[in-house]
């Protein structure tokens, strides 16, 4: 029956993935009308209704649902052998898809990623920027990364980069006519630039250490990003004071285009790591891409 029915199945797992038949026509680049007589076939084959369709939504049955569950796992692992069998001409391939956040991506994920592309011509790379905390599995990435306290305790974790600090930063036409801060409790005094955090909605509440004891301010201003980018511009524009990482804003501390405070307040943390789920098996590009990104003292 597994001959059969096996690149209808396929297909019944893309649409109920993307739970869109128009998202996974265009993914495996066939018509829309094709896919539901596929997936019309299978059904009537196997005499089980797989998909719950309404004009908005498409969703798996309870029982399309469980054929998911147990069909899912054993395409993946074909596909790992299928794929390792492959290799063994020394040709290495494959597609990986990465979750990271804006900052990673720029300072540490495409510097690492050039050099090995160039080296692995055959091997594909997808990179999802989104600053929220994205669950790698339902979104079906390989991977992805982000500061290792934030990584799930399930995931197994590689560290890519080395330790990090946040700190607070102001242009010198500011604190022209604004006093320079000296503790964390005085930016409730200054229009400081703010950060939503995607997946909470609300905005980041700056946080400082000093002598072991850790304190969290919630900061005002006229300003709200969501881009570190945007945030830079504006702290060297001379709208407030920003907390940002310390490498993007090192060469416009060292030129004097800003000035740093509150820097005995600001600790090192550690930084970016990759994670993946453990039970996931990966093909070869993937081992190649850890051993690229990993960092080393």
């Amino acid at each position: 029956m597994l001959k059969d029915n096996f690149n209808e199945l396929q297909i019944f797992l893309v649409v109920a993935r993307e739970r869109s038949f128009t998202k996974a026509a265009n993914i495996l680049g066939v018509s829309q009308s094709a896919l539901s007589h596929s997936i019309k076939g299978l059904e009537e084959r196997l005499n089980i209704r797989l998909l719950t369709r309404t004009t908005r939504s498409v969703a798996p049955t309870e029982l399309g649902t469980k054929i998911i569950a147990c069909l899912e796992p054993k395409l993946t692992e074909l596909e790992y052998e299928l794929e390792s069998l492959i290799q063994l001409n020394g040709t290495v391939s494959g597609n990986i898809r990465l979750s990271t956040g804006e900052h990673a991506a720029r300072s540490l994920l495409w510097p690492k990623l050039k050099p090995f592309l160039r080296m692995y011509p055959d091997i594909n790379i997808e990179l999802v920027v989104d600053n929220g905390f994205v669950n790698i599995v339902d979104g079906r990435f390989d991977a992805g990364v982000r500061l290792g306290e934030s990584v799930d305790k399930d995931m197994i974790a590689v560290r890519i980069g080395p330790d990090m600090r946040l700190v607070v930063v102001g242009a010198p036409s500011y604190f022209a006519s604004h006093d320079i801060p000296q503790t964390p409790h005085d930016l409730q005094h200054h229009r400081c630039i703010n950060m939503r955090l995607p997946s909470a909605g609300g905005l980041y509440h700056w946080e400082f250490e000093k002598e072991g004891k850790s304190l969290r301010v919630k900061v005002e201003g006229q300003l709200t990003f969501n881009l570190l980018s945007e945030r830079i511009d504006a702290v060297l524009s001379g709208f407030g004071v920003a907390c940002v990482p310390e490498d993007t804003v090192q060469e416009a501390v060292k030129s004097g285009e800003l000035i740093q405070v509150l820097d005995d307040w600001c600790p090192t943390f550690s930084g970016y790591y990759l994670y993946y789920p453990s039970r996931k098996q990966h093909l070869p590009a993937f081992a190649l891409l850890i051993d690229a990104l990993r960092h080393h003292e």
